[in-house]
């Protein structure tokens, strides 16, 4: 939901990062920084290791920013780029809940993990389905790899949901009950939509 809106801000605050001693880090290197970070702090969750699992999370989607932005600072953004990047925000879109999942280890915070992946595949499928139509109708507009539908949780939204429940893992099942509930609503609004655009 609010992905597009802030995108001009992080480009803006990324920009001097990007023309610094980061930018000749080669993208692909910045991807692999921003996975084992977020699978790192999936593993701090599960000890319990809250400090660290915020750290290392915040330091994984500063990473999932910049390879992008580098990437077409360099003129070196790329198909490859982009499914890599997906791939790997995906994998740690996953080690989070299930981190903070094994830390709780109660029966709850278990069935509440997997509604929430759940929701996460029929999201996924949702979105990428309808980018890969808008992609052979030719739609403009993509300021990532793909064309992206927008939706009630988006990136910025994961940042906050993760980041809460990594902070404060005693609420954490309300978090990702509240996060599994919004996704199915980002997936309702696209099958609504898809209904009047799809045909």
């Amino acid at each position: 939901m609010l992905d597009g809106a802030l995108r001009p801000v992080k480009d803006r605050y990324l920009g001097p990062v990007v023309a610094g001693p980061v930018g000749r880090l080669h993208p692909t290197l910045l991807s692999m920084l921003s996975l084992l970070t977020a699978v790192g702090a999936g593993l701090a969750a599960s000890r319990q290791l809250a400090v660290v699992a915020v750290a290392l999370w915040l330091l994984s989607r500063f990473a999932d920013g910049l390879d992008g932005a580098v990437a077409r600072d360099r003129g070196t953004a790329s198909d490859l780029g982009g499914f890599v990047d997906i791939v790997f925000d995906t994998i740690g879109y996953a080690a989070i809940p299930l981190g903070v999942a094994a830390g709780i280890d109660s029966r709850t915070g278990w069935i509440v993990t997997a509604v929430l992946l759940a929701t996460f595949y029929v999201n996924a499928v949702s979105w990428t389905y309808i980018a890969a139509v808008l992609e052979k109708r030719g739609s403009a507009g993509a300021v990532t790899s793909v064309v992206m539908p927008r939706g009630l949780v988006e990136g910025t939204e994961t940042i906050v949901f993760f980041t809460l429940a990594l902070a404060v893992p005693s609420i954490a099942v309300w978090v990702f009950g509240v996060m599994a509930a919004a996704v199915a609503v980002t997936v309702g609004e696209r099958l609504w939509w898809s209904r009047s655009v799809l045909r």
